[in-house]
Parts: structure tokens; sequence; C-alpha cells
């Protein structure tokens, strides 16, 4: 442990001043917004870092981070244990809203009572069925009833949990807020909300209006705004900061602080959506050849790629490109219990691999609060996977697929459903786990017939070396070497201006060096679309005129 006063960001990272004030706030609650780049989930990682490491957490008390999806709340559990260390790390417990509602009302449960009670092993699915079954939807709403209604429910949280994260609170809904009101409103917790109001693209889903300053009301939060972007080179941030003149005029910087003439950005016009795809192919080809990963080369678009992107799809599958089409719920290589299984996989049936070692330990990590248990639990979890190792290299050839089902299963089971489950949302309803799980085998068996090279196979299975297509909303909180962004026409970007611009801001803000800007003048019909498409399109002149004048 060591004095407040003597903390510096770990690992000899700089943090700009107002995050420097953020990571060591220990007195009052904070409101922060800040753009895209600014290391949110860092900034939160050396605040974790900091009240861990001078007991501003005081043991045994921990830290709570709710984030909104899956792989977000794993990235800052990876981010706080790189910064602070596995032992500290433990005591930080990084979960969804529903993952953390789900945890209330399993240790909570007998406080529902009447139609709300559950039985022991109630599940979630369709339809919710009295005291057997609830809706993924119902998740929230009965944690905060629990919160509500039971003194001891809503202490047990306040006693262990001194501070809260909360990330991309700016999409946060009315009930999840209530969750967080219900838990901590009136205690000492000290809560750090955290998000960029210029990204709020949730609306659909009943993000709150004005949820940063409803929250620095009630929680007397201070607020701070972060304004460096660490992502993308000076062109870029120009253009960042000319919407944000519009979007949020107090929140713009000086150009003269984003001097430099780094950065590319191009809008390309085209006469068709044919000549469209035939020359961004060759344009993604060439940029491939001068060294650019196809992994780092992003396709967004602003709503519906499997009509958008059909014509360059084409294009770039006869170019030889690889390309991966990641809004395609089907798309296996990108559901988190697949990606589990071919990391498990790598790690055991292979000469291994440490990316994949590092998040299956990621996956595996025990945080009960009770270390020696944890780490009693870890080091179970290591022999289990030097001990599958083993078992695969001592067979007389390489393991075939029956080989790989049986310790794939063995594994899984080990591993538990519940576990599995916290992987998704999806996983919470019906059966798409099972569905996800038995498709993952049969995809490896028919790959292992095509080609016997496992670690080939594994390798390929997640297409990771792929140009990535995805609408604006999927590429939040992702970032790309270079971004092309599909269509920027206003029969694209047709609905409320101000929610159009906040995603299209999302969209540009994805880029780190280039982004090609690009409308068509006519769009033929997707083949068999029968609702309402307009062939003859119109740039949006508000949006490439940011652009233009750079």
């Amino acid at each position: 442990m060591i004095r407040a006063g003597r903390w510096r960001p770990a690992d000899g990272i700089q943090l700009e001043p107002n995050a420097l004030l953020a990571a060591r706030e220990t007195q009052r609650s904070l409101a922060i917004t800040a753009g895209p780049g600014a290391g949110k989930t860092e900034l939160l990682a050396q605040r974790a870092d900091f009240l861990l490491r001078t007991g501003a957490c005081r043991y045994p008390q921990r830290i709570l981070a709710i984030s909104f999806k899956v792989d977000a709340a794993r990235n800052l559990k990876e981010r706080v244990r790189r910064r602070c260390g596995p032992v500290l790390a433990t005591r930080l417990d990084s979960h969804t809203f529903h993952a953390f509602a789900k945890r209330l009302i399993d240790r909570f449960r007998p406080v529902l009572t009447g139609r709300d009670a559950l039985d022991a092993d109630y599940t979630i699915g369709r339809p919710r069925m009295q005291h057997r079954q609830i809706e993924f939807e119902d998740m929230v709403p009965l944690a905060v009833q629990i919160l509500q209604s039971s003194d001891v429910a809503r202490h047990a949280v306040q006693q262990t949990y001194s501070h809260v994260f909360l990330d991309e609170f700016q999409d946060c809904t009315d009930a999840q807020y209530e969750l967080i009101r219900a838990a901590f409103r009136g205690t000492n917790a000290v809560l750090t909300a955290v998000g960029d109001t210029k990204q709020r693209i949730m609306g659909w889903a009943g993000a709150l209006e004005g949820v940063f300053k409803t929250f620095a009301a009630e929680f007397r939060a201070r607020p701070l705004n972060l304004y460096q972007n660490f992502r993308s080179l000076p062109r870029l941030r120009r253009m960042h900061n000319a919407m944000v003149r519009v979007m949020d005029p107090a929140a713009a910087v000086s150009d003269a602080e984003l001097t430099g003439a780094g950065g590319e950005i191009e809008i390309a016009h085209f006469a068709d959506d044919d000549t469209e795809a035939h020359q961004l192919a060759s344009t993604i080809r060439r940029w491939m050849d001068e060294g650019v990963p196809a992994s780092q080369i992003a396709v967004l678009v602003s709503r519906q790629p499997e009509l958008y992107a059909v014509r360059l799809e084409a294009e770039l599958a006869q170019q030889g490109i690889p390309f991966r089409n990641e809004q395609a719920l089907q798309d296996l290589s990108a559901e988190p219990a697949t990606c589990l299984i071919v990391d498990f996989l790598r790690v055991t049936a292979t000469d291994g691999n440490p990316e994949a070692y590092a998040r299956l330990t990621e996956v595996l990590e025990v945080t009960g609060g009770d270390d020696e248990r944890d780490r009693a639990q870890q080091m179970r979890w290591r022999r289990f996977v030097d001990d599958t190792r083993q078992e695969l290299r001592d067979l007389p050839g390489p393991p075939a697929a029956a080989d790989l089902e049986r310790v794939t299963t063995c594994f899984l089971d080990r591993l538990g459903r519940d576990a599995l489950v916290a992987l998704s949302a999806d996983y919470q309803q019906g059966a798409r786990l099972d569905e996800v799980i038995a498709q993952t085998g049969a995809r490896l068996v028919e790959m292992l017939d095509l080609h016997p090279d496992l670690a080939q196979v594994l390798g390929r299975f997640a297409e990771d070396n792929a140009v990535r297509i995805m609408t604006i909303h999927k590429s939040k909180g992702l970032e790309f070497d270079s971004v092309v962004l599909l269509g920027v026409e206003a029969q694209t970007f047709w609905g409320n201006q101000d929610d159009e611009r906040a995603a299209f801001f999302v969209g540009v803000s994805r880029a780190k060096r280039r982004l090609l800007l690009t409308a068509a003048r006519r769009r033929r019909r997707p083949a068999g679309f029968m609702r309402r498409w307009d062939e003859v399109r119109q740039p949006h002149i508000e949006f490439l005129g940011y652009a233009a004048t750079l």
C-alpha cells in the first residue's frame, strides 16, 4: 500500500490533467464525459489502481464495475489486472447490468413473493412462466424490486462495494439507472460514471436524455470532461472537432491544439454502387499491399449491411480479400462461446497461443472475494489445462474430431452453464447457447475434413485477419487503422438528424489513420427487397462537409 500523494499512473502512462484528477478523487462521485479515443477504459483502470493501491477502497470492500457488453466488462477486468496485478484485481467485480441483476436475483430470490416468486431452478427465456421462468427483460426490474423491498439485500450490496464504475453511461436506460439509484443513492459509495454523450446512439433502447445531468444532481457528482483523442491522427481529430462545435460547442477545443498534417480523409463520389464496389475492393487490396492488416480495415454502414454491402462483398470475394460480415447473428466466429472453445483448443491442442491463453485465463479467473479459495481454484484450472494438453499430446497421431469433442465437452461441463451464459445476453434466452456449441463442433469437423492441419484450422476459424463489415452501431468501442464509411447519403442517414449526426460521429471516430467516405448517385434495389428503396441518391451535404474543408 502506498500513500495517495505518492501514487503515479501505472506503467508510466501519461494522463491528461482532468483524467489525473478523476483517478485520484476520493470524496465525490464523478460524471466524466469523454470523446472517442480519450482513454475512458484506461482511466477506469488507473482509478482502480489508485483506489486499491492506496487503500482508498478499504479491504475487504470491493469495486463494482458495470458495463453494457460482456466483452467491455472483460476488457476492463483485464486492463485492471495489467495495471495493479492479479491479487488486487480480484477485488474488482466487472459485470454487465443484466449479469449484476441476475446475481442479486440468485442471492436474494426468496425476497420475491407473490406472482414474482421464483423457484430455485428458475430459467430465463420466453414466455414468462410464473415461478419457473422469467424473460431477459425482467431481470433488472426484479433486481430493483429486491433492493427496494429488502433492507438485508440493500445493505449487503452497500457493505460490499465502496466504489462503483459505470461505463458507457450515456446508454443507461430508465430501469438500469433505477437499479443504480436503488443500490447506492444516499450512501457513502463513490460512483464514477464515464461516457460520451456525443456517442449516445442507443435511443431506440430507451437511453435517458440528460442522464449525466440527472446523475450529477442526484449523486452530487463532480462533472469532468476529457478532451484528448489518443486514437486518431491530427487531420481526423480536426474533423471530429468540427462536429463537436455543432453537437456540443462548449466541448470543442481550439484548432491550434490539433495541429499537424498526419491522417488521411478522402471523399469518393461514384456513379453507381457497382463502380463503388469495384473501386473500394481495389482500394482495400492496395491498403493491404501497403502493409495494413485486413483486420485493421473496417467498412461501416449506417444500417442494413446485408443490403448496402452485398455488391462490395461480391467484389471482395472475387479479388480474394478475406472479409467478415459482423452483423449476421449466425456469424459463428463472432460468438463468445465459439471464441472460448477455439481459445481452449488453441491452448491445449496446438503449440499454444499467448493471446488465446490470456483470453482463456480471463474467463477462468475467479473473483469470489476469498483470495485463498480463488487461488486454489485457479491452480485447479491450470492443472486441468495442463492435463488436457498432455492427454492430447500422448495420442498416437494428431487429435481427431472425436478427441476434440471429448476434451471440449469436459471443459464446458467443468466450467458450468452459469459461466457460459454470462458470456452473452443472447445465451440467457432459449436454446441459443446449445445451438452455438453444436454449430461450433460441426464447423470444426467440416473444416478439418477440408484441411487436416488443426493449428491452421483454429487460426482461420475466427477469421481474425479479415476486413470487417458492420453497422456503425456495432462498431462502437472499436478502432481500426483504416475505415470506409459506405453510403454517406441523405437516403441512408434519414432519421432524426441529431441522432444521425451522433451515429456518424461514432463512425468517423473509429478511424485512427485513414478515413474514406463514399456516396453513390444510384444504388440498385437489392434482389428480393420489397420495401422502400430509393435508387437515386443525394450526398449528405452536412456530413461530407465536415471533411471537405480539412
